[in-house]
């Protein structure tokens, strides 16, 4: 027997209720092991703990934000591999820009559909 295939972990990352747990429960249901964090010192903490492969963020935070996250991923080492996905309400030229310039995968304008960002981490995914 091939080893068992380990889950995938994916931390989502947004201050707003009403987007984690719709999200958190979709990634569970695809199998995904999910970490949740409601600010961008949650998520960093998180990903120092968890070393995520996959990172659904907001940008707009109350403490630090999704930049700074995203800054924060791309200088771990143990990250190198780790797929950002920037979910935003922020969707002027200058914003998805900044968020390609500090390392985003990709940027989902909000509002988003959770067909598409769930094939997106699919697509980004498989090896």
């Amino acid at each position: 027997m091939g080893k068992v295939k380990e889950k995938l972990k994916v931390l989502v990352v947004d201050d707003e209720p009403s987007i984690l747990l719709p999200l958190e429960f979709l990634m569970r249901k695809n199998g995904y092991q999910v970490f949740i964090a409601r600010n961008g010192t949650e998520a960093i903490e998180s990903v120092n703990k968890e070393l995520p492969q996959v990172v659904v963020l907001d940008i707009m935070m109350p403490d630090v934000d999704g930049y700074e996250v995203c800054r924060h991923i791309r200088q771990k080492e143990e990250m190198k591999g780790a797929k950002v996905i920037f979910l935003s309400a922020k969707t002027k030229e200058a914003d998805v820009k900044k968020g390609y310039a500090v390392g985003a995968d990709l940027y989902i304008p909000k509002p988003f559909s959770t067909r598409f960002l769930m094939e997106k981490i699919k697509e980004m995914t498989v090896s």
